[in-house]
């Protein structure tokens, strides 16, 4: 598990060959977020419920993002207690 280091747990679920998630990972790394990367891949579940919606990255277990990343967003989102 990852988190930030204000604590923040930050999850990207993601699939391979989607370029939007490529995105994604790249604004979350230019911001030196840690996060934890989910492959959504083979897992049925995790197929129902993120493939229509990626990525998508979860703050502390809250859907933050779909589709793209705002980085000021993200930031502003990440500094909150």
């Amino acid at each position: 598990m990852a988190s930030t280091r204000s604590g923040r747990r930050v999850v990207l679920y993601h699939a391979p060959g989607c370029h939007l998630c490529d995105r994604a990972r790249a604004a979350l790394d230019r911001l030196a977020v840690d996060y934890e990367a989910v492959d959504i891949a083979g897992n049925a579940e995790l197929e129902a419920r993120y493939r229509e919606w990626l990525p998508v990255v979860e703050i502390d277990g809250e859907r933050a993002f779909v589709y793209y990343v705002d980085e000021a967003a993200l930031r502003r989102k990440l500094s909150r207690t």
